[in-house]
């Protein structure tokens, strides 16, 4: 197998502004051939999230940059092909942290396998894998809804959005979710069970949209996209509110500063407490969160949407789509069919 060739997509530029498909490079490299305690595997599908846009920049942050001419990296889930380790054979379906190429040669330490049986194997790129656990840790041990309370969203039709609006809902929160198409606000209202929800992009005022649907004010915002959206939601916070923030995708291809109204005075007039993470800070409670998303899903306590679209090819397209709200739930794609697994 070592002398077939396979593809991977390598980083080609540091994007300014929105990435464009000119900051992708497909490259043409012979299939790896696994050493001694060495495993290979073939991806099925590939994790694009808005992360990702941020390790394109050659800046500090919580997780290294991407390197110039050198593979992209993010979620996989892969089938093994050969192993020369006593712990995976041909077949088994595995997760982990690879690289956007069809093979990869891996260490045992690098992947662990998932049960095709539990759940559909995507779940774990999703609702049970890094975007669930997000929103999982984000909204209880930050935002600590409370029964009866109002919790805002945004970004709510995304991968971690979905699930946060959801969550707030067992626990007996009202929850008003914001996105930017008709079809979005119909999945949260219809299918996520949110109270209410708001199309940013069609609404004439934010601030008196969320007004009008947050009467009793706001104790917990979710904050994924930042920018206009969050100045409004500052305007409204109650008493002791919490905001989780989480991401701020509006201004990740902002070229410059992104400048916006100073938020120290409703801060200190409503005691706010607001707090940024990511989902590494709770990597030593990830079973946890795994398994109490995993019993709401059985329970039917969850639902979750994918948006996966076909071919290694396409990966570049699916990624920049993150940026124009072409998804709904988590963005997923479908790079082969098993050839070893069991699916």
């Amino acid at each position: 197998m070592g002398t077939m060739n396979q593809k991977e997509i390598q980083l080609a530029n540091r994007p300014k502004g929105l990435p464009g498909i000119e900051d992708f490079k497909f490259v043409t490299r012979e299939i790896p051939v696994p050493g001694e305690n060495e495993i290979l595997v073939r991806t099925l599908y590939l994790s694009v999230d808005p992360y990702m846009r941020g390790r394109m920049q050659d800046t500090k942050s919580y997780i290294p940059p991407f390197k110039l001419h050198e593979a992209i990296s993010g979620g996989v889930i892969a089938e093994v092909a050969e192993s020369n380790s006593s712990h995976f054979k041909q077949g088994d379906v595995v997760i982990g942290n690879l690289n956007w190429a069809e093979y990869s040669v891996v260490t045992e330490k690098e992947i662990r396998t998932i049960d095709p049986s539990v759940a559909p194997v995507t779940t774990h790129l999703g609702i049970l894998g890094m975007p669930g656990l997000t929103a999982y840790f984000g909204l209880l041990d930050i935002g600590q809804p409370r029964k009866g309370e109002t919790v805002v969203v945004s970004g709510a039709a995304g991968a971690v959005g979905s699930v946060v609006g959801q969550i707030a809902k067992i626990k007996g929160a009202r929850v008003v979710g914001l996105a930017g198409s008709e079809e979005k606000i119909s999945l949260l209202k219809n299918e996520f069970g949110f109270d209410e929800a708001i199309n940013y992009k069609t609404a004439q005022n934010i601030r008196e949209a969320l007004s009008e649907t947050c009467p009793d004010g706001i104790d917990v915002y979710f904050d994924n996209v930042g920018g206009e959206i969050t100045d409004a939601v500052f305007t409204l916070l109650n008493k002791n509110a919490r905001i989780p923030l989480c991401g701020s995708i509006s201004s990740y291809n902002v070229e410059g500063e992104d400048l916006g109204p100073r938020i120290q005075t409703a801060m200190i007039k409503t005691s706010a407490l607001m707090k940024g993470f990511t989902v590494g800070d709770y990597a030593s409670r990830f079973k946890e969160g795994a398994a109490q998303l995993g019993k709401w899903l059985q329970e039917g306590k969850l639902q979750y949407e994918e948006t996966i679209i076909e071919g290694f090819e396409n990966t570049p397209e699916a990624f920049l789509g993150l940026f124009k709200g072409t998804n709904l739930g988590k963005q997923l794609v479908k790079t082969a069919h098993p050839k070893y697994a069991k699916l």
